[in-house]
């Protein structure tokens, strides 16, 4: 106490002047979001006087958020000899096999001469072998152990049968860190620059991408001769055996070269050489590696013609080199030497230089598993080497002026260029020209094929009117429509209501593939009318496409002519007994508000207008003296003496079939006093479906209406698949989430169903598929997407309709028993030939559960035997020969014999119809049953999911082939 005041004493805590300085900067440091502290700094709010950091002061929360991979030096260490040090790794699995068969290649850089070896796998399990391969032949030729091995971490080279093996042989392996490739950039860089060279190669002579392994070898045999600025620009090759290489043998890759024939039976007048393409340089062989362009096989010869300018898979499919002069023509009997110690093993080949710059390799961050690497900017002496070595190929070509005949729409009539381009090539692992080829058709088929996928025709009124062709069609119709008086304007009536209207476009093809006409017809939409008012009766039979394949495999089987005829406006014939009233359609030029057409005769789209159509057809064939066909009224037979003459009715479009070339031709020009027809000559285009015939048969398939469908579901360039569906799929008790666009899925159900009439294989998948239209789940449009994915892998399969042909009909039918979970109902199935051609097949849900497999099998007799029956009495409307027994063959033993034996007992009376019913026609000798094992059993296709091999082997006993198979 002092002068009456308590003085309290406390201890004190001094506080530097630097602390409360340091906590100033860390507080300023969180609440600007950890800036930098030069940053912070610049802040002129902040007192600098009295702001101190320390630089080396750790932040844990920066470290957290911003810390980065450090930054990798350049790298110019180099080993002091050959294989002190050599780097590895494995590129692959890539998704197209090579000719060989090889998903992967094995890369060996040697760090002191740049030189790379290049191995050929199938398999990555084969590295090691490779590896023990490469090491051989270095102790051998070179007498030098290979003393460390650099690689990634891949299980290839860390698994434990690798590691036993460098440590027996006392190799030093260093692996670079995980997430790290940089630090094995040299191999990197290696394939960056292998795979830019092979690309080129692949590029420029249009080669189809199952030639990609070639393209690699040839590669690394060609920048191993290559300057390197990591070599102070000597190439490899000099680095390594101490002397330059020769180029004397080098040619230009893919290009058309001629081999002697070097077959042992030759004949006087046989060949003397055989086209083929140069593809590559062999090991330890004087000559040049080709490729047959007829037998699609490698060999080696040393006697070539080469034609450098020309390229097999550029070239048009019939040229002659009369006018080729020996000057323009690069011919070469080899004669010069090999160099010494070019030693590797068959499947490698010895290669290359980095040919860029080395100070770089460490900085490299593409993937080796992916072809679609960056390409480098870095230089080399490539071009140097090349400028001095083909100075005599400096003249400019021009094309031949013969040639200009090979072409067509754009697209060259050799079917290679038809289909693989370098756009695809580099742009799509899988390109169609994998899948699809034209080299079984001929030149003129192939310019057809090629028209129809030139053109594209419009969908709407607005894109139409882009282009003045379609605007002179729709002004034709039009014209057309007012001139035969089809309508009047008038107002609409008080309680009447209209029917709308909306343009359609098609492209009419002739049977040589020019256009014929830019079709725009004008069409009702028959959907707004309203029954009773505006219509009636509408049914009007269509050909069914079983009767469309009997009908073109008796023709083909017995060589008639085949034509096809087009009727001009065939709606507009039938006569209308309504009053439709429909709105102006777009386009019409005369002021129309407030009016309506009255219509006073038939318009495409109305619902009656098939049938009014139809009635007008039909009773004109039956004047001429045609009959219609009791089974299928689509058909009209006419027989009279020795003539024969069948017409098969779709709509507007009509299919002659005839044995007399001149009664066809008289019948035609009949049809054409009655309408106003157009012939379109020999079949070749009909309802999507595409035709090619020749002196051995008729194929039919619809590879546009395949390409069409991948085109619009975006799966182009998807990876194709073998089989259609999944084994053991359980698609019926799926649980997913629904698929968010139902109407796509259904529009997809729907194409693949018509895909199914040159397609049976496909029939079962589209039928499991097809149970879920009303309410999709994700699953089942990814099970939609497997059949795109195997449509993929053959869009020109179909059915070939041999003229070998004994027009005998057998069947083929069975059952899976209970294979529905959700219900345990059965499937059935059936194939119907004519001789060896599929023209009927089937696959259904049966509409009861039945209690044992051979019930569901004797239902699936019954079924067969309804088609059977059928199909008779069709074939003998074509006057084919019926009198003899059908087979129909199952697989089940116990089916059979409830069929033969008549006893009746507690196990089939709820069956009991269809006993009698079988059993009638057994006895009249309609049917006779056969057992057949289940491995030849051609139904089974039918009716339950398969594996790939048998899956394949059922759908070639079918007689489903793909002539557009590449070679």
């Amino acid at each position: 106490m002092h002068e009456g005041v308590y003085i309290l004493r406390r201890p004190t805590k001094s506080i530097s002047f630097t602390t409360v300085l340091k906590n100033m900067a860390s507080t300023w440091h969180s609440r600007l979001g950890h800036p930098s502290f030069e940053a912070i700094q610049k802040i002129s709010y902040i007192d600098k006087c009295s702001f101190i950091t320390n630089k080396e002061e750790c932040c844990n929360i920066c470290h957290k958020s911003k810390q980065c991979k450090l930054p990798f030096n350049h790298s110019n260490n180099k080993a002091e000899a050959p294989f002190h040090l050599i780097h590895c790794d494995l590129w692959g699995k890539y998704n197209t096999a090579s000719q060989n068969g090889s998903h992967y290649f094995l890369t060996i850089v040697d760090d002191y001469s740049r030189a790379t070896w290049v191995y050929l796998m199938r398999h990555k399990s084969e590295t090691l072998d490779m590896l023990k391969i490469f090491c051989t032949i270095i102790k051998r030729q070179f007498n030098v152990d290979v003393k460390k091995i650099r690689s990634d971490n891949g299980t290839e080279f860390t698994n434990s049968s690798f590691q036993r093996y460098i440590r027996e042989e006392g190799i030093v392996h260093e692996t670079s860190c995980v997430g790290t490739p940089q630090q094995n950039a040299r191999v990197k860089r290696k394939h960056r620059h292998i795979l830019n060279v092979a690309r080129a190669l692949c590029f420029e002579a249009n080669l189809p991408i199952h030639f990609w392994g070639e393209c690699v070898l040839t590669t690394t045999h060609l920048i191993n001769r290559t300057p390197t600025i990591a070599n102070s620009g000597i190439t490899p090759y000099k680095m390594l055996y101490e002397k330059p290489p020769s180029y004397d043998h080098l040619r230009i890759f893919g290009c058309l070269c001629y081999v002697k024939n070097s077959s042992k039976r030759q004949d006087k007048f046989m060949p003397r050489s055989e086209k083929c393409m140069f593809i590559g340089y062999p090991q330890n062989k004087k000559g040049w590696k080709v490729y047959n362009l007829e037998t699609h096989e490698f060999f080696i010869s040393r006697d070539v013609i080469f034609y450098k300018e020309y390229f097999s898979y550029k070239l048009p499919a019939r040229i002659v080199f009369e006018n080729y002069t020996s000057q323009e023509r690069d011919e070469y009997s080899y004669n010069m030497m090999h160099e010494d110690n070019d030693h590797v093993s068959k499947d490698a080949s010895q290669v290359s230089s980095e040919g860029e710059h080395s100070e770089n390799e460490e900085e490299i961050e593409s993937n080796s598993h992916n072809i679609e690497v960056k390409s480098s900017n870095d230089e080399d002496l490539e071009n140097q080497s090349e400028g001095e070595n083909r100075a005599e190929e400096k003249r400019t070509r021009q094309p031949l002026t013969y040639l200009k005949d090979y072409y067509c729409h754009a697209i060259t009539v050799n079917p290679s260029c038809m289909t693989t381009n370098p756009n695809n090539s580099s742009g799509m692992v899988y390109p169609l020209s994998n899948f699809v080829s034209y080299d079984h058709f001929s030149h003129r088929h192939r310019a057809y094929l090629a028209a129809l996928g030139s053109h594209d025709e419009p969908k709407t009124y607005a894109q139409a009117m882009k282009h003045p062709e379609w605007r002179t069609a729709m002004t034709q119709e039009i014209k057309a429509l007012e001139d035969n008086q089809r309508w009047e304007l008038t107002h609409l009536p008080p309680g009447r209501e209209t029917v709308g209207c909306k343009w359609v476009y098609k492209i009419k093809y002739k049977a040589t593939g020019e256009i014929e006409k830019y079709k725009a017809r004008l069409v009702a939409k028959g959907f707004t009318q309203i029954e009773g008012e505006d219509f009636n009766e509408t049914f009007a039979p269509v050909a069914k496409m079983t009767t469309i394949r009997c009908l073109l495999s008796l023709t083909v089987a017995k060589e008639w002519e085949l034509h096809q005829m087009d009727v001009s406006n065939a709606f507009l014939h039938g006569e209308l007994n309504e009053e439709v009233y429909m709105v102006v359609p777009q386009g019409y030029g005369v002021p129309t508000k407030g009016m309506v057409c009255r219509l006073r005769e038939s318009l495409y789209g109305l619902c009656q207008a098939s049938r009014n159509w139809y009635t007008k057809l039909s009773h004109s064939l039956e004047e001429y003296g045609f009959k219609e066909c009791d089974v299928d009224h689509s058909l009209f037979v006419y027989s009279h003496n020795s003539i024969f003459i069948a017409v098969l009715i779709y709509v507007d479009d009509l299919v002659i079939a005839s044995n007399n070339s001149l009664a066809c031709a008289q019948f035609k020009e009949y049809l054409s006093n009655c309408f106003h027809m157009k012939d379109l000559g020999n079949l070749k285009y009909f309802l999507g479906l595409e035709l090619a015939r020749d002196s051995k048969g008729l194929f039919i398939c619809q590879r546009k209406y395949t390409l069409d469908i991948l085109n619009e579901c975006g799966m182009l360039g998807c990876k194709p698949t073998s089989f259609p569906v999944e084994q053991n799929h359980r698609l019926a008790l799926a649980t997913g989430s629904p698929f968010p666009e139902p109407s796509q899925y259904r529009r997809l159900i729907g194409c693949l169903i018509y895909l199914t009439i040159t397609r049976p294989e496909i029939t079962y998948s589209v039928h499991i598929l097809s149970q879920f239209m009303q309410a999709p789940l994700q699953e089942h449009w990814d099970a939609a997407m497997r059949v795109l994915r195997y449509l993929k892998s053959s869009p020109g399969q179909g059915i070939i309709l041999p003229n070998t042909n004994d027009l005998r009909l057998v069947g083929y039918c069975d059952s899976d028993w209970a294979s529905c979970p959700l219900t345990r109902k059965s499937i059935s199935g059936y194939l119907m030939k004519l001789g060896p051609t599929p023209i009927s097949w089937k696959t259904k849900k049966q509409s009861t559960v039945s209690r044992s497999s051979s019930e569901a099998e004797y239902r699936a007799i019954a079924h067969a035997t309804s088609e059977i029956i059928w199909l008779r009495s069709l074939l003998k409307d074509l006057q084919v020969d019926c009198d003899s027994p059908t087979f129909l063959h199952c697989d089940n033993q116990a089916a059979l014999h409830l069929a033969a034996n008549p006893v009746f007992h507690e196990r089939t009376k709820h069956i009991e119809v269809d006993c009698h019913f079988i059993r009638n026609h057994l006895e009249k000798g309609t049917i006779t049953t056969s057992y057949i094992p289940t491995k030849e059993q051609q139904a089974d296709i039918f009716t339950k999911s398969l594996g790939r091999k048998m899956f394949l082997e059922l759908t070639v006993k079918l007689g489903v082939h793909n002539p557009h198979t590449p070679p």
